[in-house]
């Protein structure tokens, strides 16, 4: 029956130490790479709402112009009265 001598102890346990470290390293790395992932996610997810945000806020503002505001006034026949005088452009006159 082979002798366990103190040396031989000490290897069996730096062996063992550093096999359960490398074991928490790959843990620890997987779950980075994961949580990388979901925040790449999370990213191209906001990217799209920013981007269907710009165009309803540009859809708005066309739709808000003056000249679409007087258009659909006027189809309307909606006797509105402006609150301030329109100020009138040079191709106007």
């Amino acid at each position: 029956m082979p002798v366990i001598t103190l040396p031989m102890l000490k290897l069996l346990l730096c062996l063992v130490g550093a096999f359960a470290i490398a074991a928490v390293l790959l843990h620890l790395r997987h779950e980075k790479m994961e949580i990388n992932y979901r925040i790449n996610q999370a990213h191209r997810r906001l990217q799209t709402l920013q981007t269907e945000l710009w165009n309803q806020q540009l859809q708005m503002a066309i739709a808000t112009s003056p000249a679409a505001v007087q258009k659909t006034v006027g189809e309307h026949r909606l006797n509105l009265i402006p609150a301030s005088p329109i100020a009138r452009t040079d191709a106007a006159e």
